[in-house]
This record gives structure tokens, C-alpha cells and sequence, in this order.
């Protein structure tokens, strides 16, 4: 089967070229908990539907992944398209109020066609608790939600109240199906066209695409390796390992002006070189990913100077700012990576609320409490620099590469400014106008007085951070275990 895409958006989609396997609800819990471990409840209730199924078109459990327990269901999508009746309701309220109960995390497998209409508002009141329940969740235990089909309505709710979305190439979310849509607007489109996983991974609802059930059930298992059953308490961790890339400067050039991808300097910092990048589609000029260091996980966010340069907006402060706030709900050490001109300028932009987007960002890491480490690569200039997690936002320990450059503007910029005068009278403006860039960036730029004055704690060489960040994540993590679970408010 090949799924349909806007014109608009046709250049380079990914196109299904055949049907992904699909599991019975039963079978997605099963590869879900470790073997042997899962176990079933509510199997029977009274349905006010005129057809019946176990549970109602629910299979709702509790099991193990990787020895820890998880609260679990799977919405039957054979079953009246998923849709959520009273007793389907009342048996997810369940499940969560015994994560609750438990401080276990929450695994969701999403296919539903939205409030069953033959039950009217029972159906609707069905929802509204489960959102309450989620609400009461935030930020105290993991919700994961894996979309295996259409989710429709307060089936796409649920799971964008929850804290990682995984959708399968099959699945979509919609508020409102294609059918309502046509009906409204007139506008033609297809369920993949409305709310797939092109369209839900480009806007930050969708954090992992997979490729199938069974690759999603693998992402929903690597994601809880990386948080603790609650907030609070300690990640497992893993066994300690270098990386595979001995140098995480190895691909950073050293002109200001140049692209890299950011994610080899992770790789060259993280154990195993391994990371799990969340919305790598959403705001791709900010990188937030797990991986770990010296075994424990730690979240990396970082400028990506392969898009925009590496230039905050709109979208990249939102992403970051509900990353950060996910990780400090969990206790995960924060590694902010920064080689940024800035925010970007423009009408656009402050259109798209950049200055109200951009304060989440500030509030995020001002408020976290867990560990925060921040190493300027090349350049932190302006807004940028401070909402990187500056040391005056509150940052443990702020390490910056030989040779970067930290300041308001670039100096081209400053001096176009203040010094216009002079270079306006120059016989070769362009000449003098890079003389007094060059002085600028001697007296005013350079790492080197920043750390004089005390903005930044230490120059290092990029083989040295991953030692200095061991260092800083053993002595600051005995002060920050404490305070956690204020709340994951995706905002």
C-alpha cells in the first residue's frame, strides 16, 4: 500500500511502499513486557455497546520491561475502530491510577477512532477522566504512547498529554477525521495526508517513527532504559564504556561560518557513541537526545549547525524547553552543547511568538534543579548565549572550546554598529571595517575573558570535555537528587 502526501509536501516524503506488520492488541503487551511477566486484568466488563468484546475493545495489564514494572493497554482497533466506551474508559482509569499507586511508568498502544457515538456523553466523560488522570501522571511517572493506527479525536489527545509519542508508518492523528474535515471545509485529504507520521513528526507531536508494531514496541522498551520508574528515583544505569569517536572535535571546523552536524560531537561525548534523538524532524536546529555518561543517562541538547546555522526560534525554544522540563521531572542530568548566533530576526518570527516561546525556554533551565553542564563549541552570541543555560540561568559548570568566541554579536555585526562612522570615512571600508572586527574580537569575544571574568568556569580542548563532564556529573549529582516532580507541563 503507498500512502498518499500533499503535493506541497511530496518532494522527499518517505513513501510505504508495502502494509507494515500489524499485532493483535494482545500480541503488542506480549513483545512489550519481559517474557513471562505480563499480567491481564479487567478482561470482562459490562459494555453498554450492542457488541461485545473483552474489555470492551481494551486489553489493559501490568508486566515488567527490563525488570521494572510497567502499567500497560492496547486499544483494539478491529473493535468498533477502537472507539472508547464507558467500561473501555473506566478500564484505562483504572490502569492509571494504579501507576499511580505503583510509580510505574505507563506504556499506551493507541488505535482508536475517538468517543464511541452510539454511547453519547458516557463516552465523552470517559475521556475527560482519563485526561484527568494524566494531568494528576505529569511529570511523576513516564507516559508513553506508541500510535498503531488512526487516533482520532481523544484518542490523539491522550497520547500528545503524555510525555513521548512513537507512531508507526501505518498509523495517523487527527482531532478530527478526513470525513469531518470534508464535510467542514470541504477539503479533501486522506487520514496519512491530515495527521501521519510526515505530518506529526514535522510538527513536535511525534518523537519516534517506527517502521512497524514491532519496531515501535523496541523504541518504547530503549526509551524507558534511559528513565527511572518515577520521579525521584535513580535511572538504572548502565555498564560504563568509551566512545567509539575518540575526539568529539573531530568534525567541528574552526571557522565560525562552516556546518557540522552536531550529533558526531554527541557521539564523541556519549558511551558507546550512542544516543536517542527525540523529534529529529521538529525544529532540526536544535538536537535533544538521551544517551549516557559513565553508564547513567543524561539528556544532551544542542544547537545543530547543520540547519539555520544553529540559530534559535520559535520552534527550536519550544522543543528544547519541554525537553529540559521532561528531563528535570525525571532527575536526568542536562549536557547543553552551544554554538548559536543567536535567535533569528524578522517579522516572522516575532509573529510566531518568539519572545513567549523563547521565556519557556529560559524558565526550563532556570528552574531545573537536576545537574546542568554547558560547553560553548565556537559561539554564543546574545539571547543565545544566556538562554543556553548560562551561568547566570544557573548552570553547575560552564566549559567553553579553545578558540570560541562569546559576546552580544559576532564582531562584523558590532562594529558595523559601533563604529559605522569610522568605517564610513575609511578610503576601503571593507578593509578597515575588518581591522576593527579583528580588534573586537581580541578585546571583547574571546573564551578567554570570559573566564576571566567569570562567565564561564574553564577552557578545555574538545578530548578533555568528556572527562570534565564525568567529573562534573559525579560531584554535582549527590545536590540535585532531591526536588524533582514538579510537573512535565508540555507547553
Amino acid at each position: 500500500m503507498k500512502l498518499a502526501v500533499l503535493p506541497e509536501v511530496a518532494a522527499g516524503a518517505p513513501e510505504v511502499e508495502e502494509e507494515p506488520e500489524r499485532l493483535p492488541a494482545l500480541a503488542r503487551l506480549e513483545r512489550l513486557c519481559d517474557p513471562g511477566t505480563l499480567h491481564l486484568f479487567r478482561t470482562q466488563v459490562a459494555s453498554r455497546s450492542k457488541r461485545s468484546a473483552p474489555g470492551d475493545g481494551v486489553v489493559v495489564g501490568a508486566g515488567e520491561v527490563n525488570g521494572k514494572p510497567v502499567f500497560c493497554y492496547a486499544q483494539d482497533g478491529s473493535f468498533v475502530g477502537g472507539s472508547l466506551g464507558a467500561a473501555h474508559g473506566e478500564s484505562i482509569v483504572r490502569l492509571l491510577k494504579m501507576a499511580r499507586d505503583a510509580r510505574a511508568p505507563v506504556v499506551s498502544f493507541v488505535e482508536s477512532a475517538g468517543a464511541r457515538m452510539d454511547e453519547g456523553i458516557a463516552a465523552l466523560d470517559g475521556y475527560g477522566k482519563i485526561f484527568r488522570e494524566q494531568v494528576f501522571l505529569s511529570g511523576r511517572v513516564p507516559q508513553i504512547a506508541v500510535i498503531t493506527g488512526p487516533a482520532a479525536g481523544g484518542g490523539a489527545y491522550s497520547p500528545a498529554l503524555g510525555d513521548f509519542v512513537v507512531m508507526t508508518k501505518a498509523a495517523s492523528m487527527f482531532l478530527t477525521g478526513p470525513g469531518v474535515v470534508k464535510e467542514v471545509t470541504g477539503e479533501d485529504v486522506t487520514g496519512a495526508e491530515l495527521g501521519g507520521p510526515w505530518v506529526q513528526g514535522r510538527n513536535g507531536v511525534c518523537h519516534l517513527e517506527a517502521e512497524d508494531d514491532a519496531d515501535a514496541v523496541s523504541m518504547a522498551r530503549d526509551l524507558l532504559r534511559y528513565l527511572p520508574s518515577a520521579s525521584g528515583e535513580a535511572c538504572a544505569g548502565d555498564p560504563a564504556c568509551e566512545p567509539v569517536i575518540k575526539d568529539p572535535g573531530a568534525h567541528v571546523p574552526t571557522e565560525a561560518r562552516k556546518v557540522y552536524d552536531v550529533k558526531d560531537v554527541i557521539r564523541g561525548l556519549s558511551d558507546g557513541s550512542e544516543m536517542l534523538e527525540l523529534a529529529p524532524k521538529f525544529a532540526r536546529n536544535l538536537v535533544t537526545a538521551f544517551g549516557r555518561i559513565d553508564g547513567q543517562p543524561v539528556g544532551f541538547v544542542a544547537s545543530q549547525p547543520r540547519w539555520l546555522g544553529g540559530v534559535l526560534d520559535a520552534a527550536s525554544a519550544q522543543k528544547g524547553a519541554r525537553f529540559v522540563r521532561t528531563c528535570n521531572a525525571f532527575g536526568l542530568p542536562l549536557v547543553v552543547l552551544v554554538d548559536t548566533p543567536g535567535f533569528l530576526p524578522g517579522t516572522g518570527q516575532e509573529a510566531a511568538g518568539v519572545l513567549r516561546h523563547g521565556a519557556k525556554l529560559l524558565h526550563a533551565f532556570a528552574e531545573a534543579r537536576v545537574p546542568k553542564i554547558t560547553v560553548i563549541l565556537r559561539k554564543a552570541y546574545g539571547g543565545g548565549f544566556i538562554t543556553m543555560n548560562s551561568k547566570s540561568l544557573g548552570a553547575d559548570l560552564v566549559l567553553a572550546w579553545q578558540g570560541a568566541e562569546i559576546g552580544v554579536v559576532g564582531a562584523k555585526q558590532a562594529v558595523a554598529i559601533v563604529n559605522r562612522r569610522d568605517i564610513a570615512a575609511a578610503d576601503d571600508p571593507v578593509a578597515e571595517r575588518d581591522r576593527l572586527a579583528a580588534e573586537y574580537t581580541d578585546e571583547r569575544l574571546k573564551a578567554e575573558i570570559a573566564v576571566a571574568e567569570g562567565h564561564v568556569d574553564e577552557l578545555v580542548t574538545p578530548q578533555e570535555t568528556r572527562g570534565r563532564l564525568q567529573w562534573a556529573l559525579r560531584v554535582f549529582d549527590g545536590d540535585h537528587r532531591h526536588g524533582f516532580g514538579r510537573g512535565n507541563v508540555p507547553l
